[in-house]
C-alpha cells in the first residue's frame, strides 16, 4: 500500500510563473536555431534536422544553466546516443528488443561519460524507426547539434545578464 501512496506525489508547490520575457527569449532562440537548421537543410540538400533537436532547444533556450544544456552534453550526448543506436541497428538486430537495449545502453553511456542530454535519449529510437545509415551520425547528428550550440553561444550571450555555457 505504501508503494501506491507514492503515486499521490510529494505535495510540492508548482514552479513559479515565468515572466513573459523568459518565454519570448526561449521562443526566439528556438525559432532562430531551427530556422538555421531548416534553411541549411534546404540550401545544402542535406538532412540536418533531427526530431530530438526540438527538445534540445527547450533545454538550451529555456534552461541554459542546466547541466543537460551545456555544449558537451548537447553535442556528445547526441553523438553518443546516435552511435549506440546505429551500432545496435546494424550489428545486433533490427528487432524491438535490440532497440530497447540500444536505448538503455545510450542512457548508461551518457551517464558514464557525463554527457547526459535527455533529448538525445530518443536518438536510438529514431535510428531504428528511420533504418538510418552510418552517415546519420554526421548529418544530421553532429552538424545539427553543433549548429544548436553555436546558435546558443551567439544568441544567449547577446544579453548582459545571461552567460552560456556554464562549462565545456
Amino acid at each position: 500500500m505504501n508503494y501506491l501512496k507514492k503515486f499521490k506525489g510529494q505535495g510540492v508547490a508548482l514552479p513559479n510563473r515565468v515572466h513573459i520575457k523568459e518565454v519570448l527569449f526561449a521562443f526566439i532562440g528556438g525559432f532562430v536555431a531551427i530556422s538555421i537548421i531548416g534553411y541549411m537543410t534546404e540550401s545544402f540538400n542535406n538532412l540536418l534536422v533531427l526530431g530530438s533537436f526540438g527538445a534540445s532547444c527547450v533545454l538550451i533556450f529555456a534552461y541554459e544553466k542546466s547541466p543537460f544544456s551545456q555544449p558537451r552534453n548537447v553535442v556528445f550526448g547526441h553523438i553518443l546516443a546516435t552511435f549506440v543506436g546505429l551500432f545496435f541497428f546494424h550489428f545486433v538486430s533490427q528487432e524491438w528488443w535490440s532497440m530497447a537495449l540500444a536505448l538503455a545502453t545510450a542512457i548508461s553511456a551518457m551517464i558514464l561519460t557525463k554527457t547526459v542530454h535527455p533529448p538525445a535519449g530518443s536518438n536510438p529510437l529514431i535510428v531504428f524507426l528511420l533504418a538510418a545509415n552510418w552517415d546519420y551520425l554526421i548529418f544530421p547528428t553532429l552538424f545539427g547539434s553543433i549548429i544548436l550550440v553555436l546558435t546558443a553561444l551567439f544568441y544567449i550571450n547577446l544579453y548582459k545578464n545571461r552567460n552560456y555555457p556554464q562549462y565545456w
